[in-house]
């Protein structure tokens, strides 16, 4: 069942670099950005994030709050949240952008995945919203 986690997010990672959209953020330095590949395992319970984004990672290293401005309480909340609104919205291709809206995503509320884990999906969202000119129930801040 982990192993689907991985292999959704790298798929829609992947999928994602072809996709257009509003961007937020200064388009010459996303540009330069198209090879960002970020990972980050966390070998004790074998749960990793691969996140393939022309530009993520220079907005994790620009522009999102730093490591540990969040708990890891607070980060599984909003994930679980997130997570339940992305996957409505893959469950109604007719209401929202099937290309930005691939597969749903396997997050177990239950499974404590680390504060990498977290802290990368959580910033994905802001990313992804700010990116793609997404609105999610639960704000998402920069």
């Amino acid at each position: 069942m982990k192993n689907i986690l991985y292999i959704f997010l790298l798929a829609l990672f992947v999928y994602s670099c072809g996709s257009t959209g509003g961007k937020r953020f200064p388009s010459d330095r996303i540009a330069n950005a198209e090879n960002d590949t970020v990972r980050i395992a966390n070998d004790s319970l074998e749960y990793e994030i691969i996140i393939i984004e022309p530009g993520f990672d220079l907005f994790i290293n620009t522009y999102a709050k730093p490591r540990g401005y969040y708990s890891q309480n607070y980060l599984e909340n909003k994930n679980q949240f997130l997570v339940t609104e992305y996957n409505q919205r893959v469950r109604q291709p007719m209401v929202y952008n099937p290309n930005l809206y691939l597969n749903e995503i396997n997050y177990d509320p239950n499974i404590d995945y680390g504060y990498e884990v977290n802290y990368l999906l959580y910033n994905y969202f802001v990313y992804f919203s700010h990116q793609y000119n997404q609105r999610f129930s639960v704000p998402t801040r920069i």
